[in-house]
């Protein structure tokens, strides 16, 4: 075997995870942002983790709100995903520059994504850090699906959002 580094790993176990963290603004709009890695943590009780950077303005207003919405991104939507992960919520309106339609949830203040394929509804439980991110776990409140839509995952150590297809 030959010695390589993380990101070389990440190329050779692709596909990995992608996801849009839908969090609220102090103005009451969302913020979008792109995370490479989630997993679910519990079935008993229902937790999900996810990691962002130290830095992320999304991971603030988790932080702040300690509410969050994890959204799995559809095909239709693959488009906005790297957008997402390009800027920062602090500076850009991510829904207004991109584009992006948006919908409400019923149990939720919080919008999502139109074209998302699932959306898991959490309460920030702690966090925790880990380098030079930070580890957010997360009890699940509430989970909801659209069938019609195709999830997308990261190929090529992240350079490429596409669906998994078998061959």
């Amino acid at each position: 075997m030959e010695k390589i580094n993380l990101a070389k790993a990440s190329k050779i176990t692709s596909p990995n995870p992608v996801a849009l963290v839908c969090t609220k603004k102090p103005d009451g709009s969302t913020n979008l942002a792109a995370v490479s890695w989630y997993t679910y943590l519990s079935y008993n009780p229902n937790m999900i983790a996810y990691a962002m950077a130290k830095t992320s303005y999304s991971g603030e207003m988790v932080r702040e709100n300690k509410k969050v919405i994890i959204t799995i991104p559809s095909e239709n939507i693959k488009g906005i995903v790297m957008g997402c992960g390009m800027c920062s919520g602090r500076d850009t309106n991510k829904i207004e520059e991109l584009g992006i339609k948006m919908q409400d949830l019923p149990t939720s203040d919080i919008k999502i994504p139109v074209h998302s394929a699932a959306a898991i509804q959490c309460n920030l439980k702690e966090f925790i850090e880990t380098g030079d991110h930070y580890l957010y776990i997360c009890n699940v409140e509430e989970v909801y699906a659209d069938y019609k839509e195709k999830a997308v995952f990261a190929w090529d150590s992240y350079s490429k959002i596409a669906s998994a297809k078998e061959e």
